[in-house]
């Protein structure tokens, strides 16, 4: 994000402000990288903005919250229900995928977003508040997270509407919580989320930050397409659990094996990643390229492979 923002001249706040910046950006880049499909993601704060938060932008680093909607008080009474056609920073987003679609046709995949009911409730609590919340009040969790699930299926579904194929899920704060409370309370308002995605003729790509080895097994049992995979997460494990179906992406460490890297090292490493996760799979690495990445480090992450038959 940051990357393609500053590789075209511009600068990281503009890229999560302007559809424009973010399109152009990330447009520029896949046809310099070779990269398949476009993104929109920018940071985890749309549909925060939209239930009532005042977010901030700042030059070159990740916008953030000024106050969480929630933090001092947790009564979902007082919480909006955001109308993504008419929520500035949803609004946003949705121009564009359309903005993709406009330029791009069918030339490339189109990934719209949503935050999943962990990230968002957390986005609205703030996160320490959320965890707390998960040890004394599962059930005022329990409707949080359903609250959130409704606005992002309102927001999916004006995405695939404007033109995406995929939706891409981000639910880091559930890499946190216990493979218990995960199937228990996060899991099942996961589950309504795909199912609701998939009801739109949409793909979906779920992507939790973080080591995601204990929560694997409940993973498994959502149909997602796509499953983005950390760096310190096994490959083979990964496979393991998801089946023959579930397109593995990942998951070379953003730092050591790209930033700091060679590209004969990055394309090995991407054989070995390969090698691991077998079919199908995505080249990619285990979460954001930094923004210092070299120019030829990238280019070689970004290399067709060979397809194998394992």
């Amino acid at each position: 994000m940051q990357f393609a923002a500053e590789h075209v001249g511009s600068y990281y706040g503009a890229f999560a402000s302007d559809y424009r910046v973010l399109v152009d950006a990330n447009v520029a880049c896949a046809r310099e990288f070779g990269i398949d499909q476009m993104n929109t993601m920018s940071d985890p704060y749309r549909e925060t903005q939209g239930f009532g938060a005042r977010i901030i932008f700042e030059r070159n680093m990740v916008p953030y919250c000024e106050k969480h909607p929630l933090q001092d008080d947790p009564d979902l009474a007082k919480l909006p229900r955001p109308n993504p056609l008419e929520s500035e920073r949803m609004r946003d987003r949705i121009e564009a995928v359309r903005r993709y679609k406009q330029l791009t046709g069918d030339e490339y995949s189109i990934m719209g977003w949503v935050e999943g009911p962990a990230a968002q409730a957390a986005d609205l609590r703030r996160l320490d508040n959320f965890f707390m919340d998960l040890m004394d009040d599962e059930e005022y969790v329990g409707e949080l997270m359903d609250r959130c699930v409704d606005v992002a299926l309102d927001f999916a579904e004006q995405q695939v509407a404007a033109g995406a194929d995929t939706i891409g899920i981000g639910d880091a704060a559930a890499s946190q919580v216990s493979a218990d409370l995960y199937e228990r309370l996060v899991l099942p308002r996961e589950q309504r989320l795909v199912c609701g995605i998939k009801a739109m003729a949409a793909k979906v790509r779920l992507h939790i930050c973080g080591n995601i080895t204990h929560l694997l097994p409940g993973i498994a049992s959502l149909g997602i397409d796509v499953l983005d995979v950390d760096h310190m997460v096994d490959l083979r494990t990964v496979r393991a659990a998801v089946g023959p179906a579930t397109v593995i992406a990942g998951n070379l460490d953003p730092v050591a094996a790209v930033l700091r890297s060679t590209p004969a090292a990055i394309r090995a490493a991407v054989l070995a990643c390969y090698e691991q996760a077998g079919n199908p799979f995505m080249v990619n690495a285990g979460c954001e390229i930094p923004a210092a990445t070299p120019v030829p480090n990238l280019g070689a992450l970004c290399e067709p492979v060979p397809y194998r038959r394992f």
